[in-house]
């Protein structure tokens, strides 16, 4: 699941594995949704694997 929350110019993206309850966050500028998206996305796979 990925929540995305606008706070001016600064978009924080938040990555959610719902079975097990890890979450990633990535910050940036609110222009570059897709990257930070990806960039959670590739957060969270990593935060998996190291368990």
């Amino acid at each position: 699941m990925l929540e995305l929350t606008r706070n001016g110019a600064y978009l924080k993206c938040s990555a959610v594995h719902v079975a097990t309850g890890v979450e990633v966050t990535a910050i940036g500028p609110a222009t570059e949704r897709h990257g930070l998206e990806r960039i959670a996305s590739a957060k969270l796979k990593r935060a998996l694997l190291s368990r």
